[in-house]
């Protein structure tokens, strides 16, 4: 027995008793709550009336729980409650839920409880009797499900149904009717609204299967955009694990059929990514039979006016009959249901209609958080101009003119222009507004010196860059504002950017990575929109001369070489349009050679300054590649490859490693696995007479961990490289590069660029987060695809790269521990990246050095039986241990896509 505040209780059932307090108004509402959760579900306790006593069996999940009082109206708390709370077996509880126990304990109430039993009993077995009976017990325990969120009914198969609420928990109000009691209408007040739905004390949560979905709502004023269900499998809320709903129709009805993979212990719901005030008739969820589920999987599509679109169901109908007769009926409805959540029609333009396009009542919104900001950088926006045509300088202009945040000034340098229609635009412009300045050159002195007199007329705390053509959002220095409040140290900060065609469409956006060194080398990724500390670009002297064209990309590398990676932030938000008109460098990446040239000489100078030795070169596409050198001698690498059988492919491996490698000091170390194939002993046995080559056996169940932990310990070179025996080289440079990546001292492990023997990409990198835990970023395109913001062509950090070719120092490897062997299979070599990361590493992956990949050919795959148990518990490992890192790898974009590998936009995006 326990009475005091909070109670820590175990999993299962539990009698719940007290008295409550005196002075409760008529009306007052117990709850049992979980302490130290955010968002933590509340149980309830029913009715109370002041001074009497009351007795509630609620089931729990565990954990510390106190009771409380809440008064009727805007669930305004009386304070805590006193209770009681026993252990009881399941027996005792059904016995009690039965009887009523002093709530409704009426012959007639025993006699509807004990009917619903035996029907849950009949139809769902002893599980659905349990439910049927505690969801009939718990109806007179809650309140008016309207004062605390969304009504909403819960329907099972066998008939079994509950009230429950969708409560907000993220950018939602509410507000009451005329009674002050019930919510009558909701506002999203942001783009991350979120309801969820909690349980109701019963002993289970949904279960795994088919449901439809119904929601009615009139909405007000926006849209309801994107909707979102996010199933909670007991791990929390997964984005890759999603459910994408239809948008309401214009009746406000929403229907969807929907499949819960596993059993859920929670559901969140999303209503839209934009702000919208709405009202809610109607919330019901009723889990589906197979038949039902398929005819609305097949029925889904619907026309703009809601009637039936017949073309879309025949076609979907041809579609099923085709996957049945060749999968089977089960294999066939799942992917109809996924296709249905895919991304079809996820052009960009869609992105930009959904997610990123404003009306005045955003714009007004912006202005208020504007209004609210403490502190209140002042921005000087550097504006060299040259011949600029009418209309796009008007353009640009407005656009400054245009931004929600108040505190900056526009520093004008006119190049000499001499079109006349220059000076008069900004004449009339400085005419508008006292924060325009302007200064006339006599002479051209062309950007760098345009922009340097420019940034003489500054006063601001930060500089922002902008070309005299193009546009900025409305929000752009307001999210630069509100940033740099909330992490006060940056010097640096920069946005996503896209293009902008002369008819004002949007395209080719480029979601960047946050702070990327080697990409930064490559290519001038930060580019649009960035802003830095004007005392910062004082420091470094400014603009240069002789860079120009690339002057911006020579200030970054000059600015970036003298701050930390924590000084140097990103937005992950569209803020900047690029125009793209014939000539301009945004139209084509080689339209002015002269700024690719400006580029390879700003890069070189930084090498030359900061990595002695090292070259750069230009590619065909207009980015760069650096070569780092090795030193004379060089180092010897330990090349460990695990194998078992296989000899076919331990044999390619072996020969095309020494036929093809162009590495003065190599040793070459096979762990053979237990091998039995004939075969495969002979040719190890071969092996073992060749110069450069070991053999060591590795007798005990297969463990890639272990194996090459064991292996490392076992190897004389000061550079490791982890090898499968599927591997092929093909190009003789390949580890040249790779060491020469590795030796530096900021470096941990590296990568390669790994192809299918059909010369589609199989690694360019690894994503974390993508379709799970973690994916190969790019694989199945075709060889030469340049990716998005072409990174699939150059160098660049990424978060973790696969262990089937990474090469590393042997004492970074030994100095994080090496592999986790609790990883047995899956995962190992993202967790030993991340953990490299978090020493402060970076992990490099290059697609100049290439290899083949026959991937997990001698192994198979984690499908079924003890792999796939195996798999899950290295899932769950990840998830545990590098949950943030999954959620927001810095390598990727929040705006990029976690359902496919081509890194499309994200629908939604989780910026």
């Amino acid at each position: 027995m326990k009475s005091k505040q909070p109670a820590q209780l175990d999993p299962g059932w539990h009698l719940v008793s007290g008295i409550a307090p005196g002075g409760l108004p008529e009306g007052a509402h117990g709850w049992l709550r979980s302490v130290g959760t955010k968002d933590a579900p509340r149980l309830p306790l029913g009715p109370l009336q002041a001074g009497e006593r009351f007795e509630v069996v609620l089931s729990v999940d565990g954990g510390e729980f106190e009771a409380f009082a809440e008064l009727p109206g805007a669930e305004a708390e009386h304070g805590p409650i006193n209770v009681e709370t026993f252990a009881i077996g399941r027996r005792a509880a059904l016995s009690r839920m039965l009887r009523g126990e002093g709530r409704s304990a009426s012959a007639g109430a025993v006699a509807s409880r004990l009917a619903r039993a035996l029907m849950g009993l009949l139809r769902g077995g002893a599980r659905g009797g349990v439910y049927a009976l505690a969801s009939a017990y718990q109806v007179p325990l809650w309140p008016d499900m309207g004062r605390h969120g969304i009504p909403c009914t819960v329907t099972l198969q066998t008939g079994i149904g509950w009230r429950s609420a969708w409560v907000p928990v993220n950018e939602l109000a509410g507000a009451c009717g005329e009674d002050g009691t019930d919510v009558i209408e909701w506002t999203a007040l942001g783009a991350d609204p979120q309801f969820q739905l909690r349980r109701s004390g019963l002993p289970f949560g949904l279960p795994a299967g088919w449901y439809e979905i119904q929601f009615e709502a009139e909405v007000l004023e926006g849209s309801l955009l994107s909707p979102t269900l996010f199933p909670d499998y007991g791990r929390g809320c997964q984005h890759h694990e999603q459910i994408r709903l239809p948008e309401p129709g214009p009746s406000g009805v929403l229907r969807a059929t929907v499949m819960l993979r596993e059993p859920v212990s929670a559901l969140r719901f999303d209503p839209s990514v934009r702000q919208a005030r709405f009202r809610v008739q109607r919330f019901t969820l009723r889990k589906l039979g197979r038949v039902r589920a398929l005819m609305g999987l097949l029925g889904a599509r619907r026309e703009a006016d809601g009637s039936l679109d017949y073309r879309a169901l025949a076609n979907r109908s041809a579609r099923f009959l085709r996957d049945a007769t060749r999968d089977g009926l089960s294999n066939a409805a799942t992917r109809l249901h996924r296709h249905d959540d895919s991304d079809a029609g996820a052009t960009y333009e869609r992105w930009v209609h959904l997610y990123d396009t404003f009306d005045r009542n955003d714009v007004a919104m912006m202005r208020t958080r504007a209004s609210r900001l403490v502190h209140r950088p002042r921005f000087s926006i550097l504006l060299p101009v040259y011949e600029t045509p009418e209309k796009w300088l008007r353009r640009c202009l407005d656009s400054i003119l245009s931004q929600a945040y108040p505190e900056w000034e526009l520093c004008v340098v006119d190049d000499a222009s001499s079109s006349p229609h220059v000076r008069q635009v900004l004449e009339t412009y400085l005419a508008k507004d006292s924060r325009i300045r302007v200064t006339w050159r006599a002479t051209n002195g062309h950007i760098s010196r345009a922009s340097n007199d420019a940034l003489a007329m500054a006063t601001g705390d930060y500089i922002a860059l902008m070309d005299h053509d193009d546009e900025l959002r409305p929000h752009a220095l307001l999210e630069m504002a509100e940033r740099m409040q909330a992490d006060p140290g940056l010097r640096l900060l920069y946005s996503d950017e896209d293009k902008i065609d002369v008819e004002g469409q949007r395209m080719q956006p480029y979601f960047k990575p946050d702070w990327n060194p080697d990409l930064l080398l490559s290519q001038n990724y930060l580019c649009h929109f960035t802003v830095l500390e004007r005392q910062l670009v004082e420091d470094v002297g400014g603009f240069r001369e002789g860079f120009e064209g690339s002057q911006d990309h020579d200030l970054f590398l000059r600015c970036t070489a003298v701050l930390t990676g924590e000084q140097i932030g990103h937005v992950h938000k569209v803020l900047y349009h690029w125009r793209a008109i014939p000539g301009s460098t945004a139209h084509e990446r080689s339209a002015k050679d002269y700024a690719s040239n400006a580029g390879l000489r700003a890069v070189a100078d930084h090498l030359a300054r900061h990595a002695p030795g090292a070259e750069v070169l230009d590619l065909a596409h207009g980015h760069y590649r650096v070569v780092w050198p090795l030193p004379d001698p060089a180092p010897r690498v330990s090349i460990l490859i695990p194998t078992r059988d296989r000899v076919d492919l331990l044999s390619t491996c072996v020969e095309s490693l020494l036929a093809l490698t162009d590495y003065p000091d190599i040793e070459i170390i096979v762990v053979d696995n237990q091998s039995e194939d004939p075969g495969t002993l002979s040719y190890l046995e071969s092996l073992r007479e060749r110069p450069g080559i070991r053999v060591l056996a590795y007798d005990a169940p297969f463990n890639y961990s272990a194996i090459n932990n064991w292996a490392a310990s076992q190897a004389s070179g000061d550079v490791l490289c982890l090898l499968n025996n599927d591997i092929e080289v093909v190009d003789g440079a390949w580890l040249r590069e790779m060491v020469g990546h590795a030796l530096r001292d900021e470096v941990g492990a590296v990568g390669a660029m790994l192809l299918y023997p059909d010369y589609r990409i199989q690694h360019a990198g690894v994503v974390l987060g993508l379709g799970g835990v973690a994916n190969h970023i790019y694989c199945g395109l075709p060889d030469g695809a340049a990716g998005h913001g072409a990174r699939a062509l150059v160098a660049q950090d990424m978060s973790a790269v696969t262990a089937a070719c990474l090469v590393v120092r042997k004492a970074v490897y030994v100095s994080v521990g090496g592999l986790d062997e609790r990883l047995q299979v899956a995962f190992n070599d993202v967790d030993f990246c991340l953990r490299l990361r978090k020493a402060g590493l970076w992990n490099v992956w290059t697609p100049f050095a290439r290899l083949i990949h026959h991937e997990s050919a001698s192994r198979g795959r984690d499908e079924e039986g003890e792999k796939r148990e195996r798999f899950l518990r290295e899932v769950a490992h990840m998830e545990a241990e590098w949950k943030d890192w999954l959620e927001a790898d810095p390598g990727y974009n929040r705006n990029l896509s976690l359902e496919n590998f081509a890194s499309e936009p994200a629908f939604p995006p989780r910026a």
